[in-house]
């Protein structure tokens, strides 16, 4: 593996001068084979090493050790950040960020924070958190760690009212904090987005009027899918008249574009929706999954479908994409599998059984190893060497049903359905450490700097020291009384959506928690 090769040409957009002038000592992921070796660059998922006799040597970043990758990942967030403090200086805009609309940076573009499973998924500008799980669909926040500690006076920037209910997250894009949200009285539905430094109220845009679902669970809403963005659009799902309407608003909160999706009409498991938009490349991939479900594409320019593919059976989950293998695939659970797509063709690539019929989380990876957990009406989490083999590296029983889970340098952590927060080594599934924090559990863990932040339903926040070595609490916090959407960081700052009942009515919130 570690033969000398012919070092690739540098393309524009790549990580040059990246270099530590140190040697090191480079061992491959099945740890038989190691080089000393300078550090060049990444680029594109391919790391360049340098040997004492100037030969570079270049491989997929997934063919090194944990160790070895996890020594990249650490000094690329050193340069972001170095690159983040100098944009701060005098000639960033009021909030202190630089922004260039004319350059947005793309996935597998020229963002140091990327992982090597780059896909054509628009990352967005740095600060952008452009659809459900983030700039890299994992739920891993780029840039300056989130305070770790807050209450009602400390480190609370703003917060604000947000009419309705509804679970979705929120996203960012450019200045805004945009969600979706829904009056269950006067059954309408409608896009919000807030000013992400003061909070005020920007624009809101309603979107359908009746039509509401008959039956859902009582857990679920009539906004529970996540916005996505490509920087320039946003495109939201509601079910209205037992149909998926996909819509695309301008960042002015105009509507662009309606389109009827197709038709969501389960007939035994009347729990509602809940997947989110999924965007690739000019695309936007949305599911619906019942009896006589489907997966499909739509253009981002008109809403006119691109392909579908039937999905049939009762499940909720998100679909995701990823780099895996050298090809972009889309993964999803459920169904008693765990499927990929070709995402530009919706064509089968893959599948093995595992989970079970009806799963709610977001399939996550790292490297070639996929992840998943559900559901319902058995417990399982899977993981698999993802590809035409789909080998089972390991089960266990556990279910984290709604809630994703995370993985992080060779490792997975999961909060299951009873509130116990796990950590197992993601190749061999060794418990590494578990601990009780209490449930139930619909919220995803989020990692930010070197913490987790996991809530719980009952607006209980806990921050976790994200070790395989053992489990350390950093700081314990609340929010409200009642915690369904997933938090997001974007550049040192942790916006959140609750609700709370301590003075005699619902009422939902957006927060944003910065270190004061």
């Amino acid at each position: 593996m570690f033969r000398a090769i012919t070092a690739l040409v540098v393309s524009v957009g790549c990580f040059a001068a990246l270099a530590w002038a140190e040697s090191r000592t480079w061992t491959d992921s099945t740890g038989q084979f190691s080089i000393e070796a300078e550090f060049v660059e990444y680029a594109k998922g391919d790391v360049t090493l340098k040997k004492a006799n100037d030969e570079t040597i270049t491989l997929p970043m997934n063919k090194l050790s944990k160790d070895d990758q996890a020594w990249i990942r650490a000094l690329l967030r050193e340069r972001l950040a170095e690159r983040k403090a100098a944009e701060m200086r005098p000639g960033a805009n009021r909030s202190g960020e630089m922004r260039s609309d004319d350059s947005r940076p793309t996935r597998g573009g020229n963002e140091p924070e990327q992982s090597e499973d780059s896909a054509v998924v628009n990352r967005g500008a740095p600060g952008d958190w452009l659809q459900w799980r983030g700039p890299d669909s994992n739920n891993i926040a780029p840039g300056p760690p989130a305070p770790t500690q807050w209450n009602d006076t400390q480190n609370v920037k703003w917060k604000v009212e947000v009419p309705g209910r509804g679970h979705s997250s929120p996203i960012i894009v450019g200045d805004l904090v945009v969600v979706t949200s829904a009056d269950e009285n006067r059954k309408t539905t409608g896009v919000f987005a807030y000013d992400k430094m003061t909070g005020s109220p920007v624009w809101q845009t309603p979107i359908t009027q009746g039509g509401f679902q008959g039956e859902i669970h009582p857990k679920n809403t009539h906004a529970t899918s996540t916005v996505a963005s490509n920087g320039k659009q946003l495109f939201a799902v509601f079910i209205q008249n037992q149909s998926v309407q996909l819509i695309a608003l301008d960042l002015q909160g105009r509507l662009q574009w309606q389109v009827n999706a197709g038709p969501y009409v389960p007939q035994q498991y009347k729990f509602g929706y809940g997947p989110s938009p999924m965007l690739y490349d000019d695309m936007v991939i949305v599911a619906s999954e019942y009896e006589k479900g489907w997966l499909a594409a739509f253009a981002q320019k008109d809403g006119k479908s691109r392909w579908k593919q039937p999905r049939n059976g009762i499940s909720f989950s998100s679909p995701v994409v990823t780099k895996i293998g050298g090809k972009d695939q889309l993964l999803i659970s459920g169904l008693k599998m765990v499927a990929a797509y070709d995402p530009k063709t919706g064509q089968p690539l893959w599948s093995t059984p595992g989970t079970t019929n009806a799963t709610c989380g977001t399939i996550v990876w790292d490297g070639d190893t996929v992840f998943a957990s559900g559901g319902y009406p058995d417990s399982q989490t899977i993981a698999i060497k993802a590809g035409s083999s789909g080998q089972v590296l390991w089960t266990n029983n556990e279910k984290c049903y709604e809630q994703s889970m995370l993985a992080y340098d060779g490792h997975v952590y999961a909060m299951n359905d009873g509130g116990i927060f796990f950590c197992w080594d993601g190749q061999t599934g060794q418990e590494k450490w578990k601990t009780r924090l209490g449930g139930p559990v619909s919220s995803s863990p989020l990692l930010s700097g070197d913490n987790i932040f996991v809530a719980n339903e009952k607006g209980n926040v806990w921050v976790i020291k994200a070790s395989p070595e053992s489990y350390e609490l950093v700081a314990e916090n609340r929010l409200g009384d009642d915690v369904f959407a997933t938090p997001i960081v974007s550049q040192g700052r942790l916006y959140a959506r609750f609700a709370d009942s301590s003075q005699g009515r619902r009422q939902e919130y957006l927060i944003c928690i910065e270190q004061q």
